[in-house]
């Protein structure tokens, strides 16, 4: 029974496809074909993206942003979509998707990186900083100038400040933490030193991945492609990116309990949430007119209300919308991918994988090895910061989308992502055992035991809802509430010294303070 109940829903985008052929055929305004075929586009899309993320999720136990990209992939134009009279590539044509469908991916990118700024603890930040700042700033520059570095020896790019090289070394700086916090979870490692230093890392590491974004696109938007740009453009060109974030981030955190007063005006809590999302919209657009990049906007409008006593609520309320257009998202950017391009620059994309790979260990790891941490906790924390994911495939998918660079780099980029993602958390598994990893301590004296509670529920449902009513609880009491992986159960509950998490698996949720 099991094995044919997906049977209905394949029978039914097959059936789309074959219909999306036939109108093709027939008459009608151009305006009204298109649209028809968006609809029947966005149709097979979101019913492959989420067969594909059950499959990764069920059966391979990887994460569901593989089983997109993949699914994405494999109907896109350059492998079944011209069979499947959906997406077809047209000869010459400079972006293998349409304008349409584009732009809906880029609404799920906004959004995407909205609710990673309103999960953004910013004082988690503020108490780990300085470890936590090492760690992200060496992770940073390590991983850029050896993308860089990379991107030149290998052919992929005529200069150090030619576009594709710029894209490549700022690829390489994200880090996806929600991949490393279920593994951290799963080892009951989430409130150890690494695990914090890991978390408060990844909080600088996103900070100056988009910087060095803005100052990316606003270098190519100026230099072309020739690869020549002056020091002093380029000084201005990154003084303009950070006096950009600068400004709208310290406006916004100032200004965020006003706007939250104003979004408290519109009544409900779902036209909050509405609203808030229309400022994002707006702050991203205001980024591109300063030729920066529109994810930086919405990730801005993000952290600023992120400390605000409706950030919990505002997320709860646009995250089902969060994962209906996310798999979207991934999906176009695995249409992106032409495997024939990638043949060609399959070795350079290992080499840049484990280049990548190295640098984020040893940027990030020589920092706490020179801190506080053994070899082992230096290793583990950086290990911890080998996964990329989402954020790594929006860098992509603007230089893609801008003209920076073509499909052998987006094609190496997605290489990067899809191994990273995989052997990261294998390495984990193995490195995060018992011993201590904190230099001057005993395997028992880490600090005061994590105490752990767990209740067996009747089933899924009310569990979700204890979970969900749980979280509700500790936000009203002005704790900072964070969603840890887009589609975990998992939260970390933060109040001055007070760390809890709480996670649900199956009908049983756990309450660990540490």
């Amino acid at each position: 029974m099991r094995r044919t109940r997906w049977l209905p829903v394949t029978v039914i985008a097959f059936l789309a496809c074959g219909l999306s052929a036939m109108a093709g055929e027939g008459g009608g305004s151009e305006l009204g074909e298109r649209m028809t075929q968006l609809v029947l586009q966005l149709a097979a899309i979101l019913v492959a993206a989420r067969l594909g993320a059950h499959v990764c999720r069920r059966y391979l136990r990887i994460p569901d942003v593989l089983g997109e990209l993949g699914a994405g992939i494999l109907i896109g134009p350059h492998l079944l979509g011209p069979y499947l009279g959906l997406f077809e590539s047209v000869p010459g044509a400079g972006f293998p998707v349409s304008v349409e469908l584009y732009g809906i991916a880029t609404v799920a990118s906004i959004l995407l990186l909205y609710l990673a700024g309103l999960e953004t603890d910013i004082g988690m930040f503020l108490r780990y900083s300085v470890t936590g700042t090492l760690v992200g700033v060496g992770g940073v520059l390590v991983s850029f100038v050896c993308g860089d570095v990379v991107a030149v020896w290998t052919g992929l790019s005529p200069g150090y400040a030619a576009p594709p090289a710029l894209f490549l070394g700022a690829i390489s700086t994200a880090t996806s933490v929600g991949i490393t916090a279920r593994v951290l979870s799963q080892r009951r490692k989430l409130d150890s030193p690494e695990g914090v230093t890991i978390l408060a890392g990844a909080v600088v590491d996103d900070v100056l991945g988009i910087v060095i974004l803005a100052v990316v696109v606003g270098m190519c938007r100026l230099s072309g492609h020739a690869g020549e740009v002056h020091w002093g453009r380029i000084a201005w060109i990154a003084g303009k990116a950070i006096g950009f974030w600068a400004i709208c981030t310290g406006l916004g955190i100032l200004l965020a309990k006003r706007i939250s007063k104003v979004l408290e005006l519109f009544g409900s809590r779902q036209a909050m949430a509405t609203v808030s999302f229309g400022l994002a919209l707006l702050l991203a657009g205001l980024a591109e007119k300063a030729n920066l990049a529109m994810i930086i906007g919405a990730y801005i409008m993000g952290l600023s209300l992120s400390r605000v006593d409706a950030a919990h609520e505002l997320r709860h309320r646009l995250q089902p919308v969060c994962d209906t257009l996310v798999g979207v998202f991934f999906a176009v950017m695995g249409m992106m991918v032409n495997l024939g391009e990638m043949r060609a620059v399959f070795l350079v994309g290992l080499l840049y994988t484990a280049v990548g790979m190295g640098a984020k260990i040893i940027g990030c790891g020589l920092p706490a090895l020179l801190t506080r941490f053994r070899p082992l906790g230096a290793l583990r924390i950086g290990v911890g910061m080998l996964p990329r994911g989402e954020v790594t495939l929006l860098m992509a998918g603007v230089g893609l989308a801008g003209g920076f660079i073509g499909q052998d780099v987006f094609g190496v980029a997605v290489m990067m992502t899809l191994l990273s993602t995989l052997l990261a958390p294998l390495a984990m598994v193995k490195l995060f055992d018992d011993r201590s990893g904190v230099r001057g301590t005993d395997e028992d004296s880490e600090g005061t035991p994590n105490r752990s509670t767990s209740l067996a529920l009747p089933n899924t449902e009310v569990a979700e809802f204890l979970l969900q009513s749980v979280c509700r609880m500790f936000a009203q009491e002005d704790c900072y509430v964070h969603q840890l992986g887009r589609d975990e159960d998992l939260y970390q509950v933060r109040k001055d010294d007070l760390t809890i998490t709480v996670q649900r698996e199956g009908n049983k949720v756990s309450l660990t303070c540490g």
